[in-house]
């Protein structure tokens, strides 16, 4: 990160004192004010590389090429940069020079993240890969990676995922390559989680079958194809931009939701009586317990004699002329509050009871992986489930919400 501060900041430095040294002899601006609008430029194009994703932790094996990610992130920063200036009518990066500005620092850029990881593998040496699968899968992979010597060093084999996770200890691997699709039935959840957060890659081999699911974000690795598994679906700074996200979309539609709150509190009160609020444990962003707020929609004791239950289709708990608040969700408006205080995000997996999560967890492998951020007021599973959705089937939409989460799936889901 220092390295890209210093790439930006000193292509914008660059190109004014190369302006005014051989075209205009004078500075338009005072030196302060330079470097006051050039920091703020680079604090822009860094949080957008951050946001974007380029300080994550990559693998060593099947690295992409930098220049793509960088040129797009660059270019969106590029953009804001000659937005700010014309609605300021304020040029510290002279108009006729951006162009050069944004090549300089996409070419900067992208040199330090080549340069990152000629410097890791003169320090750490070649990737150190342990192979598992059938022998005959094994001895192709292995010709491939020998043709190949400088992608990586074969340091282990192993037929099945049984004591793999000592194997890769004891060999010091640096990535597990998985060359048949029944090994991804023996390492998830685990040991593949166990393996993530040692920091370990683990990749699995793209077979023909494989291509009908339509995968995206395949890697080449001495000629074969593999895509990266992970049980963590969602990078930090993916993570916090979706909070900044959230938070500034409640800060523009604050007038609304207070309307909103406001009269369903009042409707709540007349049809279903007090008390408005209704309280509940749930759990929320890696496991962590936290209490939930809604508007009450159902009897007062819905749940005497009855202990923890899923909500179905027609309940008789729910009060007459509440329904209505359950189907467009205005039940939940409440929990604004949690969302505001980092409990909650607006759009997420939908938090469960504490009683029903561990039912899930010793039915489902992998369901703990849907408190990776915390639980949302709506989310896919609600829009594509329904009350007799199966909790297998809505982990499934869950996961693939964190897969591929973006502000436009959002702005899809709120829709």
């Amino acid at each position: 990160m220092i390295a890209d501060i210093l790439v930006v900041f000193g292509s914008m430095a660059a190109i004014v004192s190369l302006r005014i040294l051989f075209f205009n002899g004078f500075a338009t601006y005072r030196l302060q004010n330079y470097a006051l609008a050039f920091a703020g430029f680079t604090v822009l194009f860094v949080a957008t590389y951050y946001f974007g994703g380029l300080y994550e932790r990559e693998l060593r094996l099947g690295q992409r090429a930098a220049l793509p990610q960088v040129a797009s992130l660059s270019f969106g920063a590029w953009l804001i940069v000659a937005l700010v200036q014309s609605l300021l009518s304020r040029n510290p990066v002279p108009r006729t020079t951006l162009p050069v500005m944004l090549a300089l620092v996409v070419l900067g850029v992208s040199g330090n993240r080549y340069l990152a990881r000629w410097l890791r593998r003169r320090r750490g040496g070649p990737p150190r890969v342990v192979l598992v699968g059938a022998p005959d899968d094994i001895h192709l992979a292995e010709s491939h990676l020998h043709d190949d010597q400088s992608q990586a060093m074969v340091v282990g084999q192993a037929k099945n995922a049984q004591s793999l996770l000592e194997l890769v200890a004891e060999v010091e691997a640096t990535e597990v390559l998985l060359l048949s699709a029944a090994m991804l039935d023996e390492v998830y959840p685990e040991p593949l989680d166990t393996l993530e957060r040692r920091g370990v890659g683990v990749l699995q081999r793209v077979t023909p079958r494989d291509t009908l699911l339509g995968l995206a974000g395949v890697r080449e690795i001495a000629g074969m194809p593999f895509v990266a598994l992970r049980t963590h679906t969602l990078p930090v700074s993916r993570a916090r931009f979706k909070r900044a996200v959230e938070l500034s979309g409640m800060v523009v539609l604050a007038p609304l939701m207070l309307v909103l709150v406001a009269f369903t509190a009042v409707y709540v009160r007349v049809v279903a009586g007090a008390p408005v609020l209704f309280w509940q444990e749930r759990v929320g962003q890696d496991g962590r317990p936290f209490r939930m707020v809604k508007f009450r929609t159902m009897l007062p004791d819905a749940e005497e004699g009855l202990g923890a239950v899923l909500a179905k289709r027609g309940d008789p708990r729910v009060v007459p002329g509440c329904q209505w608040l359950r189907s467009t969700r205005l039940d939940e408006l409440p929990q604004l509050w949690n969302v505001l205080r980092g409990q909650m995000s607006v759009v997420g997996p939908r938090p469960e009871r504490p009683e029903l999560t561990a039912q899930f967890e010793a039915l489902i492998p992998g369901y703990s992986r849907r408190h990776e951020i915390p639980p949302g007021i709506t989310g896919l599973a609600q829009i594509h489930g329904r009350y007799h959705t199966d909790p297998e089937y809505k982990l499934g939409h869950d996961l693939q919400y964190l897969v591929n989460w973006s502000p436009i799936q959002d702005l899809q889901i709120l829709c």
